[in-house]
């Protein structure tokens, strides 16, 4: 048996593990967790669509995207506190934008 997969299904886990550094750049560090959560699955879930889109397969299989938004979520889940967090890769995307603290005016 012979697997290999196709050039847009490794392009796509290559962005699943950037995707936790976009969220941050694109939250701040005040941001509930669950925002970024929900971001960070919705941009997965955008990313396996895509890729199912991008393969050069016969059709669409919407099985297979589905799949690949869920492998795409846990692969940024762990490579979010695997790897981003650890590093401080997170801390430093969310305060590159001016996602320090919020200051509220009054």
């Amino acid at each position: 048996m012979n697997a290999s997969l196709d050039t847009a299904y490794w392009i796509g886990l290559a962005i699943s593990v950037v995707l936790p550094v976009l969220v941050g750049l694109v939250t701040k560090h005040v941001t509930h967790p669950g925002v970024k959560a929900t971001l960070l699955l919705a941009l997965s879930t955008l990313n396996g669509f895509l890729v199912e889109l991008a393969n050069p397969g016969p059709d669409y299989d919407f099985g297979t995207a589905v799949i690949l938004s869920l492998v795409a979520f846990a692969v940024g889940v762990l490579s979010h506190f695997g790897l981003w967090k650890p590093a401080g890769v997170s801390d430093k995307a969310q305060s590159a934008l001016g996602g320090g603290t919020s200051v509220r005016s009054v």
